[in-house]
């Protein structure tokens, strides 16, 4: 016998495209059906879901190493006040922005942040803010810490139909009415309610949320973005995500204004010591003043004298000038004794030093600015970072080494001062030894004048410092201007309206794909002839539609149906693989009942009938016969009244198919109680030694081998072996047992039949016929499903 060519085992199989896409687009109507359900999803999910809005406002920092070029020149002109002047840095104005605290303030500067209003729907709860919030909510006092329980933070208002009063609700489900403008009491304040007149009410649930300031602008900071456009630049770019667009800008805005004003303060700490410290000075100068001017009063009194005559002046004069040089001695010791204990006094270890005031002392001078620098760079860390840091540490130890030195420098220019006065002290003695011989009277009214004159010139250069230190306060400005205002989107960055629909339109496609994928992955039965291919390497005598109705008999003559026509070419294939062999005694068998081997050898007898061929059928499924039933004939004696009752002939027990002549079926008779035992008898040999004489063609009907070994016993007999498998029946694993049966040579000649072949079978190439017939459908019709209708409905015609 002539096997076909085969294709083994273990050889890999090429993928086909177009056929794996043809299995899915056999299924079209699955895939609308997704893409159609995964677009209203998507309606209502942008429906109901709460649009969020990007605000951004763009900033302009006056930075020293980037933008501050302009900043500089505008303070060009008060370098000679000897003010501290601080360098700015963008990365460090971010962190400034972005510290907690700065964004706290900004929101208590904010009325309409406390409480939060909301307008509840039926379906989403919506944020009102600003004009478009139903109430004016006055708050007298309030406690934050109060707001950190639960039970008491959020309460629900329903307004009456007079709009006069409403209730409060709280969360336990407590509710009290009151008045509109009524003082309210609650454990964590005071607080009043008005409507806000251009709102108007309808009957929806309107809550109040009373927030801790703290907890709000932590979870708010999440929202918001702040970062430096460019690296070459100083322009920061302010980000807000928020449902309320009015909102984000008005916190972006307060934010801006609160950071503008540390910063503006920042500036005018060293102008306000250093007015407070000539401040001091003058107070203490005023009274010194005030004493000489009395004592010159006095001393003229005294000594009734109006005026100082010419001849004193000459030897004043040279006396003046070292008495000048004297007294700006006593100035600096004054001034530089005055900074020490500033320095050392307990409590200024964190306080700016004023300026030198007139000591020319370049090192000193470079000591109290870099002292001044660190000090402000400590309050600037101290605004994001625990004094405890290693960074605010840092800054400590600096200052510590900065103080000694200060200290050491003033010591070293007070001994210098001393020395100085000793020098003006010996000339100014030898300048007094000439005075002598001026009258008594006129040189003490002349020492008091000069003592007068010297306090006089002190007090006016105090009182132009301080001019000059107002000066700088009314001159500074911010560090920062704002060069885009803060403004909001009209379209919301959050849903994306056409990435959602998208992105619904492709799940519409991947869930059916994927359903379909993974149901075909863990699908265990018969599905393409390749998974017959792939398990083993029987050769394939052909392939049978799905029946179109549900006849058992569908092979008749003059019939050109397409089911008809597969069993001819079965036929044909019949006679190529059998060709110079005998084919007399053909054995039909499966793994199991309901996989169609009585319909096949029912109609393959009918091809070979009209073929003119005579052929019997052998109904040898003692156990299950349903062969005679098919064909609409009454069971009579059969091959266990044969085997039984050895009077009868193979001739008793022929009944013709009516519908084709020269087709003769023998039936199984009474089910024996020992079918497996009935067939090893000698009159089964008998009977299969007549027919072979009488007809062309032997048909068996055998039970599945899957469930009883009657096919083996039979198959002794069969010169051809069919093996039938149904499509999406026949499980998997059970080929393994059809491949032990071929390997081990346990039927003869074994080749294998494809059943019950749908479109979805043919792996990219569909019949698209209607329902077919397999074997032991005879059970009761099973309800319809709403998925077996949904089929029916898209169903191709």
């Amino acid at each position: 016998m002539n096997e076909e060519p085969l294709t083994s085992v273990d050889q890999p199989r090429e993928l086909n495209l177009r056929a794996e896409i043809t299995r899915y687009t056999r299924n079209w109507y699955w895939f609308v059906l997704g893409v159609l359900i995964c677009l209203i999803l998507a309606f209502f999910y942008l429906r109901y879901t709460t649009p969020v809005y990007q605000t951004t406002a763009e900033l302009l920092v006056k930075d020293d190493k980037k933008g501050g070029a302009g900043a500089a020149d505008a303070m060009q002109m008060f370098q000679d006040l000897d003010i501290l002047n601080i360098t700015k840095n963008v990365d460090n104005e971010v962190r400034v922005l972005k510290s907690k605290s700065l964004l706290q303030r900004a929101m208590r500067q904010l009325p309409g942040l406390q409480p939060t209003q909301f307008v509840q729907g039926n379906i989403r709860t919506s944020e009102a803010y600003g004009i478009n919030s139903p109430f004016i909510i006055q708050i007298d006092t309030l406690n934050e810490d109060t707001l950190l329980k639960k039970d008491i933070e959020e309460y629900s208002v329903s307004v009456n139909e007079t709009q006069s009063s409403f209730v409060l609700t709280q969360d336990e489900g407590k509710s009290q009415t009151f008045r509109f403008g009524q003082k309210i009491q609650m454990p964590f304040g005071t607080f009043s309610i008005t409507p806000n007149p251009k709102y108007r009410f309808t009957n929806d649930k309107i809550l109040l949320r009373f927030n801790n300031i703290k907890e709000y602008a932590e979870i708010y900071a999440k929202n918001m973005s702040i970062d430096v456009s460019d690296q070459q630049t100083s322009t920061i770019i302010i980000t807000v995500k928020d449902p309320v667009s009015q909102k984000a800008i008005d916190i972006i805005n307060k934010l801006i204004e609160v950071y503008n004003q540390d910063a503006v303060d920042d500036k005018n700490i060293v102008s306000r010591n250093t007015v407070a410290f000539i401040d001091d000075r003058l107070r203490t100068l005023v009274g010194e003043l005030s004493g000489v001017e009395k004592k010159v009063s006095d001393f003229k009194e005294k000594n009734q004298i109006t005026d100082v005559t010419s001849d004193i002046t000459q030897y004043m004069t040279q006396t003046q000038g070292l008495y000048q040089k004297l007294e700006d001695a006593k100035l600096q010791a004054s001034i530089l004794t005055s900074l020490q204990s500033y320095i050392s006094k307990p409590g200024n270890e964190h306080s700016l030093v004023p300026s030198s005031l007139g000591i020319q002392d370049p090192t000193l001078n470079g000591l109290i600015e870099s002292f001044n620098s660190l000090q402000l760079k400590r309050q600037q860390a101290l605004t994001t970072i625990e004094p405890g840091n290693i960074l605010v540490q840092n800054i400590d130890n600096d200052l510590s080494t900065v103080r000694k030195s200060i200290a050491e420098n003033i010591r070293n220019l007070q001994k210098g001062v001393s020395v100085t006065k000793g020098l003006i002290n010996q000339d100014y003695g030898q300048f007094q030894s000439k005075i002598k011989t001026v009258p008594a009277v006129e040189r003490q009214l002349l020492e008091i004048q000069r003592e007068q004159g010297i306090k006089q010139t002190i007090y006016q250069y105090l009182l132009q410092k301080k001019e000059e230190s107002l000066i700088s306060l009314a001159a500074t400005v911010s560090n920062s201007r704002i060069i885009d205002e803060t403004a909001s989107g009209k379209i919301p960055v959050s849903p994306k309206k056409g990435l959602i629909y998208l992105g619904s339109l492709l799940l519409g496609f991947i869930i059916p794909l994927c359903i379909m994928y993974f149901a075909d992955l863990l699908n265990d039965k018969v599905r393409l002839q390749r998974d017959i291919l792939s398990r083993t390497n029987i050769p394939i005598l052909g392939e049978i539609m799905h029946a179109q109705s549900s006849e058992e008999l569908v092979v008749k003559e003059n019939t050109r149906t397409p089911i008809s026509e597969m069993f001819r070419l079965i036929r044909s294939n019949l006679k190529f693989a059998t060709s110079g062999e005998d084919d007399k005694i053909i054995l039909t068998t499966s793994s199991m009942s309901g996989e169609g081997k009585t319909f096949f050898c029912t109609n393959l007898g009918a091809s070979l009938v009209l073929s003119g061929k005579k052929v019997v059928l052998l109904e040898f499924d003692l156990r299950k016969p349903k062969l005679l039933k098919g064909l609409g004939i009454a069971s009579a004696k059969g091959i266990s009244n044969f085997v039984v009752d050895r009077n009868l002939k193979p001739s008793d027990l022929l009944q013709p198919v009516q519908e084709l002549k020269g087709m003769y079926v023998i039936g199984s008779g009474p089910i024996p109680p020992n079918p497996s035992e009935l067939l090893l008898n000698g009159r089964i040999t008998e009977l299969f030694s007549i027919l072979k004489q009488e007809f062309d063609h032997i048909i068996i009907d055998c039970p599945p081998v899957g469930q009883v070994s009657d096919a083996f016993t039979l198959g002794n007999f069969a010169n051809l072996s069919v093996y039938v498998v149904r499509y999406n029946y026949t499980f998997k694993e059970q080929l393994n047992v059809v491949q032990d049966i071929y390997s081990n040579k346990k039927l003869n000649n074994l080749m294998i039949v494809l059943n019950d072949a749908k479109p979805k079978n043919s792996y990219g190439y569909g019949y698209g016929y209607g329902y077919g017939y397999g074997y032991g459908n005879d059970q009761k019709h099973t309800k319809k499903t709403a998925i077996t209708s949904i089929k029916q409905l898209f169903k191709r015609s």
